[in-house]
Formats: C-alpha cells, sequence, structure tokens
C-alpha cells in the first residue's frame, strides 16, 4: 500500500520526538555496570609524554570549522562520575553528572567541559548522566588528563540564536593549558596568576577576554618577562566555577580570544602592505 507524502513527514516526525527514549534502556545498562567496561586509568600523562605540540600559530586555526559555540558563562559544576578506557582499550570515555545539561540533551550534542567542546555519545536523563568520547590529542593538549573519579567540572551548553551573549565568543578549542603559580585572597575577591607559552601568552592582552576553564573572564595585567598573566574573580564567580577548587601547579584549560587570531592572521599575510600600496 502506499503512503502519502504527508503521511511519511508525520511518521517520520514521531520517530524523532520518541528517539530520545531509544537509547536510555542500553545506556542504563551501561551505566550500570560501567566499571567492568571501563578500565582504571592508566599514566595518561606516561603514554602521550612523547608527543611534541605543534607550535601555536595563526595557521592552526584556518582549517578549524566552528561547529558551535559557548559564551563563557558556566551553566553548571557537574562531577565526573567514571572514566577510563574500554575494553579495547583505544576509547577513553568520561561520565558526568549534570542535572541541569541535560535537560533539553540530544545525541550528537556539544557540551564544554572545562572549556573543551565535546560530543554527547550516551546519555541517560534518569541518572542525569552523559558520555563523551576523549581522543588522545585533546588529553595531551588539555588539562582533562588532570580529571580523575569525583573530579568537578565546569559545564556550558553550546548557545542557541535566541541566547543572550553574556560572555564573549568561546569556540571550545583550547589553545593550550596554563598552570596556577598563585593564588591570592583580597577582601572577598580571589587573584589568581597562570603561567602559560610564549605561543599563548602573545595573544593576551590586558582587559582582554580569555576562557580559563572555560570561564570567560577579564585579564588584568600581563607579566612578559614571567610568561604569566593574571585575574580575578568576584565571591559569586568563585562559588559558581571549579577554579577556586584547584591548587597552586594545577594546570587550567587556556582558550585566547579569537579576534587576536584574526589580527595576527591578516598581519601576517601582507594584508597591511596591500593596503599602505592604495
Amino acid at each position: 500500500m502506499a503512503i502519502s507524502s504527508y503521511a511519511a513527514v508525520s511518521i517520520s516526525k514521531t520517530l524523532m520526538k520518541t528517539s530520545t527514549s531509544i537509547p536510555r534502556l542500553p545506556i542504563q545498562n551501561h551505566l550500570n555496570t560501567r566499571s567492568t567496561i571501563l578500565k582504571p586509568k592508566p599514566s595518561l600523562a606516561s603514554i602521550f609524554r612523547s608527543h611534541t605540540p605543534k607550535p601555536l600559530t595563526s595557521n592552526t586555526y584556518q582549517h578549524n570549522q566552528i561547529k558551535s559555540l559557548f559564551t563563557g558563562i558556566v551553566e553548571e559544576m557537574g562531577q565526573v562520575k567514571q572514566l577510563g578506557f574500554d575494553e579495547s582499550g583505544e576509547s577513553f570515555d568520561m561520565v558526568i553528572h549534570s542535572p541541569t545539561v541535560l535537560q533539553d540533551v540530544n545525541l550528537g550534542d556539544s557540551i564544554a567541559v572545562n572549556g573543551t567542546c565535546l560530543t554527547v555519545t550516551e546519555f541517560d536523563t534518569q541518572r542525569l548522566e552523559f558520555k563523551a568520547g576523549l581522543a588522545p590529542e585533546t588529553l595531551r593538549k588539555t588539562s582533562l588528563i588532570e580529571l580523575e573519579k569525583g573530579s568537578v567540572v565546569n559545564l556550558e551548553r553550546a548557545v542557541k540564536p535566541s541566547t543572550r551573549m553574556g560572555g564573549h565568543f568561546v569556540q571550545g578549542h583550547v589553545d593550550g593549558t596554563g598552570e596556577i603559580v598563585s593564588m591570592e585572597p583580597v577582601g572577598d575577591s580571589l587573584w589568581i596568576k597562570v603561567k602559560t607559552s610564549p605561543e599563548v601568552l602573545k595573544f593576551i592582552v590586558p582587559k582582554g577576554f580569555i576562557a580559563v576553564d572555560g570561564t570567560s573572564l577579564t585579564v588584568v595585567k600581563v607579566f612578559d618577562e614571567e610568561e604569566c598573566f593574571n585575574f580575578m574573580m568576584v565571591e559569586y564567580t568563585q562559588q559558581e566555577v571549579v577554579i577556586p577548587l584547584k591548587k597552586v601547579g594545577q594546570k587550567v584549560n587556556l582558550e585566547v580570544d579569537i579576534l587576536g587570531k584574526y589580527v595576527e592572521k591578516l598581519l601576517s599575510s601582507g594584508f597591511m602592505d596591500t593596503i599602505k600600496t592604495r
């Protein structure tokens, strides 16, 4: 019997509406038996120690496609429930408890975890957990390699066209990591100083934006000789993000303002010379 195009569309829409319930049964089983599926986390640092990161230049970004966009306004702090390699030993997965960001989640959605854009591969709305895979390059280049079971992480869903831009444009493409060198309370504020590589520091300017573990912050001062910069967090922000929970010596993910990268690319391409000759 032939099916009209209208009926076919109706069936398709019905399937789409019920699709989110399909993964729950197998996902429930996966999460309940997670300890048998995910192997204990080995020394990831030793696995990737031989990797030499590429220099951070404007050319690094020319092939990146902006698939998701964030604001750097953290929605909630989630907790890592499980993490480790699967049975094949090739896929490194992480399960995060996150009541807020799962309110309208779909498979394939992008969620920034400590400023790193990750893809939802499984979720369970009853257990309020989602799973995301981490590629070797992600572990090499970000501070996620330091996470363990019980760690708290910043979470933010990708923005929608109707979302207010409360922070700044954050892609979730971590440019590098920094090391916390000092944390000094001043009144109810917290001043934090971070050391990073010269390749990242050259894009950081006083009063400019920077995403630290996915949190949109304003740079106060840059210390070129020390290869450091600092920023200040007010009391409210301290209670809403994970940075104050870290200690001196720990790493943070850094993503510099995309505008700085575009400016460097224009200058290095000879664009200004072209304008002068006109």
